[in-house]
């Protein structure tokens, strides 16, 4: 997919990733885009800043959600291009057990991570499929990949936003549906907090959110399913499909080296 003249809705567009893929969208040459952001100020913000649209949306009200999908179609006669990106992270906590974490992070990871995404593409489908395209960028994460030391709920809920994201292409790929999953390690934004190597997630580097931003456009591009910012991801997704023990092993030493991981 090429950006110009396109209509792209980002959620959480008002920092970190989606800030820097508005911002890249718009100098691609996009038509429109839509800043949606739980913080209605970030995305007024960014909105400003690539002459879009700023929407208040929390990703796990449907009802919201759809209303801002058909909004949009209503005035731009289209969405090209669907980000689902808003994302959020915890830790498991104390004891640093797997199953630390309340169950209301669970739900929370769930909902957000998951749940959003699939609101998203049944607000966005029915105008994509009647217009035979239609293009879903998923931001999941290196974790859905691989795996997060010190974080079950966002790990788990990470590789369910990848199933999902399959369940899409391969569902609807024949009816001209694009879909794309964006899986980083370690991103200098808020999520990472005061970590400046970023923890567990930062063995192989920080990357900026202009960096990731880069990797997204050609990625979309190339139009490849999964885009991996970080290029030892797909070695690691390879040793770990090629032996299961051995990668389990690995990722166990990583664990001893920060046996309270906060990231």
């Amino acid at each position: 997919m090429q950006l110009a003249d396109r209509v792209v809705v980002v959620t959480g567009g008002g920092n970190g990733i989606g800030r820097a893929l508005c911002e890249r969208f718009h100098r691609e040459g996009a038509r429109q885009v839509v800043v949606a952001d739980l913080e209605q100020e970030s995305a007024d913000a960014v909105a400003r800043e690539v002459d879009g649209e700023a929407h208040a949306l929390d990703v796990t009200d449907e009802a919201a959600l759809a209303e801002l999908v058909h909004s949009v179609e209503a005035r731009h006669g289209r969405i090209d291009l669907f980000c689902s990106n808003a994302g959020i992270i915890a830790g498991d906590g104390e004891p640093w057990w797997a199953t630390s974490a309340p169950n209301s992070t669970w739900q929370r990871m769930w909902e957000i991570h998951v749940m959003a995404h699939v609101y998203a593409a049944r607000a966005c489908l029915p105008g994509m499929l009647e217009r035979g395209e239609g293009y879903f960028l998923n931001t999941a994460s290196a974790a859905g990949l691989l795996n997060q030391v010190g974080d079950a709920a966002y790990s788990t809920s990470k590789h369910a936003a990848i199933g999902f994201a399959e369940a899409l292409a391969i569902t609807h790929g024949d009816d001209g549906i694009k879909v794309s999953v964006l899986c980083p390690q370690a991103v200098a934004t808020r999520m990472i907090g005061s970590l400046e190597d970023g923890g567990t997630a930062g063995v192989d580097g920080v990357l900026s959110p202009e960096q990731v931003a880069e990797a997204t456009i050609q990625g979309l591009a190339a139009e490849r399913f999964l885009i991996l910012p970080h290029a030892q991801v797909e070695t690691y997704r390879a040793r770990k499909a090629a032996d299961y023990d051995r990668w389990l092993g690995g990722m166990r030493k990583l664990r001893r080296q920060y046996p309270h991981p906060e990231l």
